[in-house]
């Protein structure tokens, strides 16, 4: 059975795009044993898409808040997610849809990236799509996500 990434945003919202751009360079170029559904800004809507892969583990990934300089990448625990400020261009808080996806999936990981400029139609900022194009970067060449740095309760 697969894994699944699951992005998160709204291209039309500058940063917030951060987890589409990510989708599309997937789809372009493809990370073996993991499937990529782009959520968009209402990921609740695909949740029964992910629940029917029976994925062993979803990887999340979303523009956020959370304190940092823009680009910064970090692995958020689900517990820091309802207290976080994530971009709230989404219908429902993240947190609802990691709690109704637990349910039927082991693990599930959330990294946000640190936005610098959300706004509707403005552009992605340099540094978070250059964060995208890392992140991407990083995962073909096999870093595991559960690997990446954890928000620290100090930096929120």
């Amino acid at each position: 059975m697969p894994n699944v990434i699951l992005t998160v945003g709204n291209s039309m919202m500058g940063d917030d795009g951060a987890g589409p751009l990510l989708a599309e360079l997937l789809n372009q170029q493809a990370l073996p044993g993991w499937v990529v559904i782009d959520g968009g800004s209402t990921p609740e809507n695909v949740a029964h898409e992910v629940e029917a892969l029976k994925p062993p583990r979803v990887l999340i990934v979303d523009a956020a808040e959370i304190g940092l300089t823009a680009g910064e990448i970090r692995l958020i625990d689900d517990q820091q997610i309802a207290e976080l400020f994530i971009i709230t261009t989404h219908n429902l808080p993240l947190s609802f849809l990691i709690e109704g996806l637990r349910a039927s999936i082991p693990e599930i990981l959330f990294l946000g990236i640190q936005t610098e400029i959300v706004a509707f139609g403005c552009p992605m900022s340099d540094a978070v799509r250059h964060a995208v194009h890392t992140l991407h970067a990083q995962l073909l060449a096999g870093q595991d996500p559960a690997d990446f740095e954890t928000l620290q309760g100090a930096e929120q």
